[in-house]
């Protein structure tokens, strides 16, 4: 059986007050807002989904909003603790300008691996870096009226995971989830899925005496790898438990189906399908514009509404 990953799904991440998330992600960066709904196992916080107009995997990025009193995480080892977004080449100097307008907190300009990048912070202290990627990126950014196509966000690059020691984990993504080392530099190391063009890249940094880090406000709360179905994810899970590693059965998240596993270094990965998609309860072209409850809250809906903070 075929367990092929296809690089990212999705990447979650915990923030605090969710109209401060959601103005930050669609009217400062621009993309797309997805899906309006409820965690799953506290439906009365939101869920919310961003990514593309298309919605599609590897552009998907979601966001459990805790509220104001959330913790404030703790970046160390243990964890992901960048994510990168694809941007268009030529790209960088409108964002500069754009986040200056805005009063977002950025670092000039650098260069990893022969990419040139840009470090922003977004309103919870995530650490998300704008990417001009050598790959070959096709994909569609989102477009608004301040933000063109040839200038949007195309979706993930990659995510950076700091640890104390990555062997253990470079053998998961290299044995288990068909990424291969490609390059290194110092105590970084970078790590391609050949699978697909975007949305492939994880790096490893190594640093034996960093602190561990904590996962709350501000902080990646899990990494989602993408495979094409329910029969791959299957497939998969078979491998990863005869690694001995622990795995929870699968999950339906309503738009894609989950299995959930803590990679040896500490962060929470899943395995997440294609199927069924965004476009299951609503069309695509009215993404996110209407609360989606999971079916077993659906009956609670007037009182879910009335805790939810209005956007």
């Amino acid at each position: 059986m075929e367990t092929q990953v296809i690089g990212l799904h999705h990447v979650t991440a915990i923030a605090g007050d969710a109209k401060r998330n959601y103005d930050f992600y669609t009217k400062v960066l621009g993309m797309r807002f997805v899906k309006k709904t409820v965690n799953f196992d506290d439906p009365q916080t939101y869920h919310f989904y961003y990514g593309n107009y298309q919605a599609e995997p590897g552009t998907i990025w979601t966001f459990f909003p805790w509220g104001k009193a959330v913790p404030q995480g703790r970046r160390g080892t243990g964890q992901a603790t960048e994510v990168g977004f694809s941007v268009p080449e030529g790209s960088l100097d409108f964002w500069l300008k754009r986040l200056d307008q805005h009063g977002i907190i950025y670092n000039k300009p650098a260069t990893k691996f022969g990419e040139e990048y840009l470090t922003v912070l977004d309103p919870d202290g995530l650490k998300l870096e704008l990417t001009v990627t050598s790959q070959k990126d096709n994909r569609e950014a989102n477009t608004t009226e301040d933000i063109k196509a040839e200038l949007g966000i195309k979706g993930f690059s990659g995510v950076t995971l700091t640890l104390n020691s990555i062997q253990a984990t470079a053998e998961i993504l290299t044995d288990l989830l068909d990424y291969k080392l490609e390059m290194e530099h110092v105590n970084r190391y970078r790590f391609v899925n050949p699978n697909s063009e975007t949305a492939s890249v994880i790096d490893l940094v190594e640093v034996p005496g960093e602190r561990r880090g904590h996962v709350a406000g501000g902080s990646v709360h899990h990494v989602a790898f993408r495979v094409k179905d329910d029969a791959a994810q299957m497939a998969l899970r078979e491998k990863i438990e005869s690694r001995g590693l622990n795995i929870t059965p699968q999950i339906d998240r309503q738009y894609f189906h989950s299995l959930y596993f803590r990679e040896p270094g500490g962060v929470l990965f899943e395995i997440a399908t294609d199927n069924p998609g965004f476009t299951v309860d609503e069309p695509l072209e009215t993404l996110g514009q209407s609360l989606k409850l999971p079916p077993q809250y659906e009956p609670h809906r007037s009182e879910i509404e009335s805790v939810l903070v209005k956007l």
